[in-house]
């Protein structure tokens, strides 16, 4: 029974997805930057692994002030993502700028602002006709 509850729901979603795309477009406000660290492929290894001690202890503080919600490494092993508490890239990026891998240039940063799932308002209200 919930199974089927949470598929009609889910098709109620991409449904309503398809049809408000076609309609209006909706920018999520941004309650949260994906941030996707990329070592430098030019860089000695030894120079990284010299600054990953500093890195480490720069990182867990970012988390328990509360600017680091995830953490993961990537699946390609070539860095992490992080999902920063900021509303905007700016704000990530003055975050991350702190970092030592970023001060030392050792690595860079992309930047994505996530949100709100907007299509889940349609299960509030039906899409404008």
């Amino acid at each position: 029974m919930q199974l089927t509850v949470l598929r009609n729901i889910a098709l109620s979603v991409l449904a309503a997805t398809s049809l408000w795309g076609q309609q209006q477009r909706i920018t999520p406000p941004t309650t949260q930057v994906m941030a996707f660290l990329t070592v430098n492929n030019e860089v000695d290894r030894a120079r990284i692994m010299k600054a990953m001690p500093s890195e480490i202890r720069a990182t867990v503080r970012l988390y328990l002030e509360g600017q680091i919600q995830q953490w993961f490494s990537r699946g390609d092993g070539k860095g992490v993502v992080f999902v920063l508490n900021a509303k905007s890239v700016d704000e990530a990026r003055a975050i991350t700028d702190t970092l030592p891998l970023i001060k030392e240039k050792l690595a860079s940063f992309e930047y994505l602002p996530v949100g709100p799932l907007m299509p889940l308002r349609f299960l509030l209200e039906p899409p404008p006709q």
